[in-house]
């Protein structure tokens, strides 16, 4: 399988999801933004597109971040839809996922730093992986913002912090506003790059510290993670939906 991942920051690293591509020897090919590489037009020679986070947000423009064109990135996003090719979007990737498909993002009600519980909604009994997943587990945060919402999409895990956590969108494309492929190797990078945001926020009710950041067990989201990414790999072998 050919994966392609869109990255924003190198510190918003893909990370187990990375892991499970080599594991599983599939080719992947990377679009560094940070590095102002330009997206090409290599939708038709791929099968997975992963959208990675970013500190931007949908309505960042080029002036306040000059390797970061929404737009563009957006309706690369949407022709990968239309080709029928299963897309991840995480973070921010899942919020330019919404916006692609013509909903628009939204402010979080709280800012969440940390990992924290989800809990599956009614409407993950229907999804074909994520029914299969514990009804409540722990998983990373580190965002503000939220993705947008489209009639068919399905919100299939909230927090108590934020009530948009896994989208479905349609069988082959979900938005993860949480991290799933922290590390404790990425961790380290998001807290040397995004550290001041722990000292900003401090004292809300879902930001935690970096000692308790560091000692986190990120490998029980990791399998999680992995079991999602067999599935999709499952969903590369079948028609376009």
């Amino acid at each position: 399988m050919k994966i392609h991942i869109i990255m924003h920051e190198s510190f918003e690293a893909p990370g187990a999801i990375e892991d499970w591509a080599k594991q599983r020897k599939h080719e992947i090919t990377y679009t560094r933004l940070y590095e102002g590489t330009k997206l090409q037009e290599i939708v038709e020679n791929i099968d997975f597109l992963i959208v990675m986070g970013g500190p931007q947000s949908p309505a960042t423009t080029k002036d306040e971040c000059p390797n970061f064109d929404a737009a563009q990135e957006i309706k690369f996003i949407r022709n990968a839809i239309s080709a029928g090719k299963l897309v991840l979007g995480v973070c921010l990737g899942a919020q330019l996922i919404g916006e692609a498909l013509g909903a628009k993002f939204d402010h979080s009600p709280n800012r969440e730093i940390g990992v924290f519980e989800l809990t599956l909604t009614t409407d993950a009994k229907d999804d074909p992986i994520f029914s299969k997943f514990p009804k409540k587990f722990l998983v990373g945060h580190w965002h503000g913002d939220m993705p947008g919402l489209t009639a068919e999409s399905k919100v299939l895990a909230i927090s108590k912090g934020c009530p948009r956590q896994i989208v479905s969108y349609t069988p082959k494309v979900y938005g993860f506003q949480c991290h799933f492929e922290f590390t404790s190797e990425t961790i380290e990078g998001m807290v040397r790059n995004c550290g001041q945001e722990l000292r900003q926020y401090e004292g809300l009710p879902y930001i935690q510290t970096e000692e308790e950041l560091r000692k986190q067990d990120y490998d029980a989201m990791n399998k999680l993670l992995f079991a999602f990414l067999d599935y999709m790999e499952s969903m590369s072998k079948t028609t376009s939906l």
